[in-house]
């Protein structure tokens, strides 16, 4: 399966997903940035509030691009077992690389919130979507740390996954919505037409559009069988 671009990989998974629209309990958490195209358009579908989980990759020393976990805002940490016995790393070094990514978290939740704080996840029925995963380190850092903030119930919605990696994933949340698991896997982008780069302004875009659109639709009379 290819999609066309992270929108349309959006709409495909509102129709998996239909039986939470409108739900008054219900909010989608998109992965920044580009989860955060793919949570627009569920926002729009299922009449949800959007907002934004801010996660940050553990880089290798010597290989920024090479995951060995990852940390999420509330601080929660996951770690690649293997990528962490690999280079030898104490619990320490880890802390320490994810110290360095708290400025960039501290400063994408200052600019997408701007001043707002993580809405009460409490009791509450979480979305959490991206544009896909491979690794998955930071989706299972976000889970993770969601799941520290006591949700009623914590649903993965993903376009696209490995097989191994979605099997983990699986076992992170109550609920795993994947559309495709194509083998062989070799990047996320793989399976898009159009998988340009967001920006910090795409995502500030996409999530006020997403208020107002949300604010239209409540608005409107007789908005709870629409």
């Amino acid at each position: 399966m290819t999609f066309e671009n992270r929108e349309e990989a959006g709409r495909r998974l509102v129709e998996r997903l239909i039986q939470y629209r409108g739900d008054p309990t219900a909010i989608i958490l998109a992965l920044p940035r580009g989860g955060v195209a793919v949570g627009y358009q569920l926002s729009l579908g299922l009449h949800l509030p959007l907002d934004v989980f801010i996660a940050r990759k553990l880089g290798a020393p010597d290989n920024p691009e090479y995951a060995l976990g990852a940390v999420g805002e509330t601080g929660a940490i996951h770690v690649n077992p293997d990528a962490i016995a690999a280079y030898n790393l104490s619990g320490k070094e880890i802390e320490d690389l994810a110290q360095a990514q708290q400025q960039e978290i501290a400063r994408r939740q200052e600019l997408y919130r701007q001043g707002r704080r993580l809405p009460a996840l409490t009791d509450r029925i979480v979305i959490l979507v991206d544009d896909g995963i491979a690794t998955g380190s930071t989706f299972f850092a976000s889970a993770e740390s969601i799941k520290h903030l006591k949700p009623r119930r914590l649903i993965g919605a993903l376009p696209v996954g490995p097989v191994e990696t979605v099997q983990e994933a699986r076992l992170q949340v109550d609920e795993l919505i994947v559309l495709a698991t194509p083998v062989p896997f070799w990047a996320v982008g793989n399976h898009y037409l159009d998988f340009a780069q967001v920006s910090d302004h795409d995502v500030m875009g996409y999530l006020n559009l997403a208020e107002e659109s949300l604010l239209g639709w409540k608005e409107r009379p007789h908005s709870s069988t629409a």
